[in-house]
């Protein structure tokens, strides 16, 4: 395999995860754009699982961005002490609200989103991709990391930004919006840290499985 080369075709070897998981919805279990904002900040060094538990309550008690402008830090900061750094994303989201009010406002761009606070280059992927607006990256969170090199796409860092931007010069812009999460999937499914390469759809094309496992 030619690999770390822009020349690769692989829009064509990712095709079966492309397949498999395009349109597929996150894994954080949001039901409108104010929801899945403030379940991606509160995601950050957390699970998924975690923030998915703790939203119910939350956004009963906070349905929209202006109900959250209207609490103070400390009444809302008690709804997220099970979240991981919770005094530091509920500053974050109260600032968002105090400054955006409506969730109508909520940025849809890239730069947009990466002014808020809490908001990085992975964070907006993931809305942009959620919202169906148009890509202007990929996502790369730690999955995307681990399996991204481990395929053989891109060399290995633990650099998220300088994954995504690896990424971004190797693989076509067409398939941006899908190909992070469908990684990412890949991923949480059967790219485990402990790789079950015999169920893996990319095996065949598989720079681990072709170097290491056979």
């Amino acid at each position: 395999m030619n690999l770390f080369s822009e020349d690769e075709d692989w829009e064509a070897k990712l095709k079966p995860i492309l397949r498999k998981y395009k349109g597929k919805k996150h894994p954080l279990e949001y039901q409108n754009t104010y929801q899945l904002l403030v379940m991606v900040i509160l995601s950050a060094q957390d699970s998924d699982a975690n923030i998915n538990t703790i939203a119910p309550k939350l956004f009963e008690k906070y349905p929209t961005l202006k109900s959250i402008s209207q609490t103070d830090i400390e009444t809302f900061t008690s709804h997220i002490t099970k979240v991981r750094n919770y005094t530091t994303k509920a500053q974050w989201i109260l600032d968002i609200a105090k400054t955006i009010k409506e969730d109508a406002n909520i940025p849809l761009t890239m730069s947009g989103l990466t002014a808020l606070k809490g908001v990085g280059r992975k964070s907006a992927n993931v809305i942009l991709r959620e919202t169906n607006k148009p890509a202007e990256g990929i996502i790369a969170d730690l999955h995307v990391i681990r399996v991204a090199p481990r395929i053989g796409i891109i060399k290995e860092s633990k650099d998220g930004n300088k994954v995504e931007k690896d990424l971004m010069q190797i693989l076509p812009k067409n398939i941006w919006s899908e190909i992070g999460m469908a990684i990412s999937f890949l991923g949480r499914e059967t790219c485990r840290p402990k790789p079950k390469c015999i169920e893996c759809l990319l095996a065949d094309i598989c720079l681990y499985y072709n170097t290491e496992v056979i």
